[in-house]
């Protein structure tokens, strides 16, 4: 169970995953090929971050939190949804490279729709909204076939991703089927491509391809990819993906956020007769992080295919049967619900009652102990450790001391004694003392040495002991010789709040590439938040929270200073004369930050999730 620091115990404001921006699809009022003309104009002109770019957007569009939540790379041709995945890939890590010669050697970048059919340009070939990540040798073995159902399987994906024949009319080549989890996640994507380059999609030579700017693709295809939507309904993970790509591209893909342009637009003919409404949606069962809801069914002409469950106005979750269980919710936090059914042509209900609730007060506590927080094992002597305290109380370090282990085994080195005391939301950086300077300035740390502990490398591990016994580890030890850091900055991630004795570099660590440096040091709250009774602290809100990055805050229309740490006290952001209602932050990683917003010299200190 997570713990959550008594700073933190303040008063939360009103929870929601990020929305679509306000009036952002109100153009969009027509049927049919004029419908996809308007959304067309909503959703071109996107910002192009190079195909380089990609890769840095995959560090918040496309981690797995929603199978084995352990933040890896999300591939839709490796997640294996019902257990232990084949393989992993470590987001910024494991990237192009090797020969592809099996599955789990590396990853790289799929375009659903291939780059030759449209020539690799830009900006096509760098769009996120249809290029994921995904394992490089069913990337190739996908090759630039066309997407439908195998008949006959030829090679078969660890995650049972099939290649094979097709019996589509009009396609008699190979084609490539994915699990039945991201059908619906691909065929959004084609109709994402077809509608953001509508103006040159005419133009492209491609087996689903009609050679239209109308209806886009050819009858056949069009009938699989609108059979998949509807089978495979928007999830959570196309939702987060969605807005995360939004913040960095500045276009979102319409037929995540309103499913139902799908039908609206390429078969507005079919059954248009909506679900009757949901009714009497009740909630039960609340605890400090979750909530369970059920409701009455809706019925339907054609039949009700599932519901479309929002939070404060936001789609949350989809589910076929009338009782959901949301989690992750934030402790004594106000959210409202209600529930929308939907048919197979895609048909939305009115929305049901909505149902109010407040989440417990949290039980947790402070944080037990120091751990570390940073490792830096770059060129020559570019080395350095850094530890955090995140308890709620200072502590003296007299009685702490980091040792190293060579090559992972034998015994651990008689020990680099600390000195002084580290102030709780406050860091301690440890440098060897022959590290460049471009690097880190050896004077801003605050021990510089020479000693053996300091020139590990990354087959050495390092550990923090107290009073002479281990209690956290960067790397493996007693008979781990593996590389598991060599010329690598790794950061501890913003979930983790506790020293541990196993190493685990996936679940518990970010990797950065060699003399990655610009974080070192900055790990500090430097003094506690001021509170006075000139800034009431319901005069200050953050919303929606939690968010995928952007949010905004209420400030009573004055100027403030903000400054936004992580839970172990990294500051990720600041801005010192603000008057902007919508901040995002950069790189933002899935956990819990602290917000600090001061006006007139007078703080309040908030939480904010980010989802």
């Amino acid at each position: 169970m997570k713990k959550i620091y008594s700073a933190l115990l303040l008063l939360f404001v009103t929870a929601t995953i990020a929305q679509i921006p306000s009036g952002y699809y109100n153009t969009a009022t027509g049927t049919g090929y004029t419908l996809k003309t308007q959304l067309y104009n909503v959703i071109k002109g996107h910002t192009d971050n190079g195909y380089g770019g990609l890769y840095t957007i995959y560090q918040t569009s496309d981690r797995d939190y929603y199978f084995e939540n352990d933040a890896t790379i999300l591939d839709m041709y490796s997640e294996n949804p019902a257990g232990t995945d084949p393989y992993n890939y470590s987001a910024g890590t494991t990237q192009r490279c090797g020969t592809y010669s099996v599955e789990g050697d590396c990853y790289n970048r799929e375009h659903i729709i291939p780059q030759s059919t449209f020539g690799s340009a830009a900006p096509m070939v760098s769009d996120a909204h249809f290029i994921t990540p995904t394992d490089g040798k069913v990337n190739g073995q996908r090759s630039n076939y066309p997407h439908g159902p195998v008949t006959s399987a030829s090679w078969t994906s660890l995650n049972g991703s099939k290649l094979g024949t097709s019996t589509t009319s009009g396609y008699s080549g190979p084609i490539f089927e994915p699990i039945n989890e991201f059908k619906g996640d691909i065929a959004r994507m084609y109709f994402y491509f077809a509608t953001r380059y509508e103006n040159t999609v005419a133009g492209y030579s491609y087996a689903m391809f009609n050679g239209s700017s109308n209806q886009v693709f050819t009858t056949a295809f069009l009938n699989v990819l609108i059979t998949w939507h509807n089978q495979d309904p928007v999830s959570t993970r196309e939702i987060d993906r969605n807005n995360a790509i939004y913040n960095s591209q500045n276009n979102r893909n319409p037929y995540i956020d309103h499913p139902e342009y799908v039908q609206a637009i390429w078969n507005p003919s079919a059954d248009a007769q909506a679900p009757t409404t949901p009714t009497n949606l009740v909630a039960s069962g609340t605890t400090s992080n979750s909530v369970s809801l059920n409701w009455t069914a809706s019925s339907d002409n054609s039949g009700v295919t599932g519901y479309n469950v929002y939070m404060n106005s936001a789609l949350k979750t989809t589910t076929t049967g009338t009782t959901t269980t949301i989690t992750g919710l934030t402790a004594s936090t106000a959210y409202s619900f209600f529930v929308k059914a939907k048919d197979a042509a895609g048909n939305i209900s009115g929305p049901s009652n909505t149902v109010n609730v407040t989440t417990a007060a949290a039980s947790g506590s402070t944080a037990t102990d120091l751990l570390f927080s940073e490792y830096i094992e770059g060129s020559s002597n570019n080395k350095a450790l850094e530890i955090s305290n995140a308890t709620g109380a200072a502590i003296s370090l007299s009685i702490y001391s980091i040792k190293k282990q060579t090559n992972g085994s034998g015994a651990w080195s008689t020990g680099l004694a600390l000195t002084g005391t580290l102030n709780t939301g406050s860091k301690f950086t440890i440098v060897n003392s022959l590290m460049a300077s471009s690097c880190y300035p050896t004077s801003s740390a605050n021990l510089s040495t020479s000693a053996t502990e300091m020139t590990f490398n990354g087959n050495d591990a390092v550990g923090l002991f107290k009073n002479g016994v281990l209690i956290d580890v960067i790397g493996t030890f007693n008979g781990g010789t593996a590389n598991f850091a060599a010329d690598q900055t790794l950061r501890r991630k913003s979930t983790v709040t506790a020293p541990t004795t196993t190493f685990n570099k996936t679940t518990q660590w970010d990797s950065f590439t060699s003399d990655t440096c610009n974080n070192l040091g900055s790990r500090t709250i430097e003094k506690t938040p001021k509170t006075s009774v000139a800034l009431d602290i319901n005069d200050i809100a953050l919303y929606p929270n939690p968010s995928n990055g952007t949010f905004s805050i209420n400030n009573s229309n004055k100027r403030y200073a903000i400054e936004i740490y992580s839970i172990i006290g990294q500051k990720i952001y600041s801005d010192e004369n603000s008057t902007k209602s919508e901040i995002t932050l950069p790189n933002s990683v899935k956990g819990t930050y602290l917000v600090r917003v001061t006006i007139d010299s007078n703080s309040v200190l908030k939480k904010l999730i980010i989802n």
